[in-house]
Order: structure tokens, then sequence, then C-alpha cells
């Protein structure tokens, strides 16, 4: 069984949402609802293409786990680095990439986000600076600390954003990363999307520290649990782990509790929990929550919501059609984008 989080609300009562008590404005539940739902939709879709077996190649849906990505987009600056694991189709759509060109990634096409050469899990958006997915488990971490280290020593005040799963923290590069990041006080904040699963191992399991925001007590690391199915809650715990770093004081850890509705991949026959485990998750639905303050608040008429889900289901289905219209790559551009040394003393036989 996974770790209980007592402290996720299962659902917010009216009076909680009434209009006076909020901090958060319209526009941004708005924008809240639009690009959560754009992420679902899109992951939806996904899902069903790779069933058709319109591309190959691994594949891991971010469904129930979207008020990690938007929580964090409204907090953090433009110029702020993004960096996760495999589980990457929401972040760059969070934070503005136009899903055309992530569709067409999937699809292997040359008008993807990684010119088709990437797939599912290296999705990549300099303009928008996400800076990729990444497969290897746990690789980003030491990386995306290294991102930081750059911003910081190039005299910005921008940081950097690492995310990675529940898995990853058993890897033994994060604790020599948090020992740097600490020594330096390097601008990065460490987000552990914490879905209480591995592949398909829970995190009781897998140590006895099921309080994962407990790792960074050694490194006297600020460290915190944050309800990961509230946009809300995200945003507060970004910004203020944002503001830390900025006024140079270093990392967080952040230990965002989630749950992903789907399987660790689309291999995954999720025999490891229950249909009741999955369906107490569901009641606590982060898109479902940000409707509802819509609805109480009056921010939107249910005309301007069904025109909301018409634009997302527009979207999605352009996406597919870019994809699908766009071409492969030509074959001298498995030769392109790679790093090559021109002095090298064998290169010309190559």
């Amino acid at each position: 069984m996974p770790v209980k989080t007592a402290s996720l609300e299962k659902s917010t009562n009216s009076k909680k949402n009434s209009k006076k008590e909020l901090k958060f404005s319209k526009e941004t539940y708005i924008k809240w609802y639009k690009d959560m739902l754009l992420i679902r939709k899109f992951e939806e879709k996904t899902g069903q293409l790779y069933i058709q077996q319109k591309f190959g190649g691994f594949c891991h849906l971010y469904i129930g786990q979207e008020a990690i990505v938007v929580g964090t987009a409204s907090a953090c600056r433009p110029t702020d680095k993004h960096m996760t694991a495999y589980r990457d189709h929401a972040h760059p759509i969070a934070l503005g990439s136009d899903p055309r060109v992530l569709m067409a990634e999937l699809y292997g096409r040359k008008t993807g986000c990684s010119k088709g050469k990437g797939g599912s899990m290296h999705f990549f958006d300099k303009e928008k600076n996400f800076m990729g997915g990444h497969g290897i488990v746990g690789a980003q971490i030491a990386m995306g600390a290294g991102v930081a280290f750059a911003e910081m020593y190039n005299g910005t005040d921008n940081v950097a954003f690492v995310s990675m799963g529940d898995g990853a923290v058993r890897q033994g590069a994060l604790h020599e990363t948090f020992n740097m990041a600490m020594i330096w006080k390097i601008p990065v904040i460490f987000i552990i999307e914490n879905n209480n699963y591995a592949m398909g191992t829970s995190v009781e399991r897998t140590t006895n520290v099921t309080d994962l925001s407990k790792i960074g007590l050694s490194y006297e690391m600020p460290s915190k649990i944050v309800n990961g199915m509230r946009p809300e809650d995200v945003h507060d715990a970004i910004e203020e782990a944002a503001n830390r770093a900025r006024r140079g004081d270093g990392p967080t850890l952040l230990d965002i509790r989630t749950y992903r509705y789907k399987g660790h991949s689309m291999s995954d026959p999720q025999k490891y929990r229950t249909k009741d485990e999955v369906n107490d998750w569901i009641e606590q639905d982060p898109i479902d929550h940000v409707l509802n303050v819509i609805r109480e608040n009056k921010f939107l008429s249910e005309k301007e919501i069904e025109d909301i889900n018409y634009w997302v289901k527009k979207e999605v289905d352009e996406s597919v059609e870019f994809a699908e219209n766009s071409p492969y790559p030509e074959p001298h551009e498995l030769y392109e984008d790679v790093y090559i040394q021109q002095d090298y003393p064998y290169i010309k036989e190559y």
C-alpha cells in the first residue's frame, strides 16, 4: 500500500471556495483549468494513439498529476529553467509549448520539438526554457543542479526546477548533488513528484523513511510536504522556494504528494494497487477541484466552460493532424545535432 497522506483534502467545500477567501485571481484559475484540461486530453489521446501503434517506444502519461506543473508554471518566471525525467509531456505544455510539435515528436517527425529524434521521453524546448525530459533515472537531479549553477555563475537570479519521481530518490547522485547544492547555495528547487510508486513498488517497500521530505534534513536543506492535487498549494510552495533561491539562500526540497491515474507506462498492468485506491485519489482530481472553484465563484458561464472544452479538443485534434502530416527526418539527419570534435585524428575516415 502507498504512503497515506492525511494532509491531502478529498474535497474543498463551497465555504472555503467563497470568493472573498480566494487568494488567487479569476484569471489564474481559468488558466489552470485550461492548461490542466489540455494536458489531460493530450495525454488521453496519446494513450489512444499508442494503443493504435501510431508510434512506439516507451510512453509514460501524466494523468492525475497536472496540478504540479501548472502550479509550478504560475509561480515561476519565464526565464527560469525546468528539467524532469521521462514522464515529460505535461511540463512543456504548462510552460507554453505548442502541443503540435510535441505530438509530432511522439510520431518521430521532423517537426517535433526534438526533431523527431527524442520521442516520448526526450521532449525539449529551449525557447520555453524546458531543458528536457531524461531517460536515465535520477540523471536530471545532478544535471539540473548544474544548470542552476550556470545561472548563479552567470550572475542571473534565475532558478532551476528539477523534477523527479519517488523512485529516483534512491539514486546515489541525489545525495552528492544535495551536498554540493547546499555547500554552494545553488538556486535549485528539487521537486519530488511523489505518486506513491516507482515502476510498481510502493514507497513503503523501498525505504524506512516514508516522509521523503526528511531526505533534505541531513543537509539542512529546507524541505516540506506539499499537496500535489491542488495547484494553489503547489504555487505557494514553489513561490516560497523560488524567493529563497533568488535571495541566495540555496535550494529547497519539495515532497509533492500526487497520484498517477494510469500505470507507470503504457505496458504496466497495475496489479500492485487496487481499484478502490485509484478511485479514492480520483475523488481528489485537481481539474474537478479547479472547475468547482470556477463555477462556485461564477468566474465563467457554462457556455464559456464549453468553449474552453471545445478549444482543448480542437488543439488536440489539430496536434494529431499536424503530426500525421509532418515528414520523417531525412537519413542524413542521423548524423546531425551530435557532438563531434573536428580535429579528432580518425574523423576523416567517417
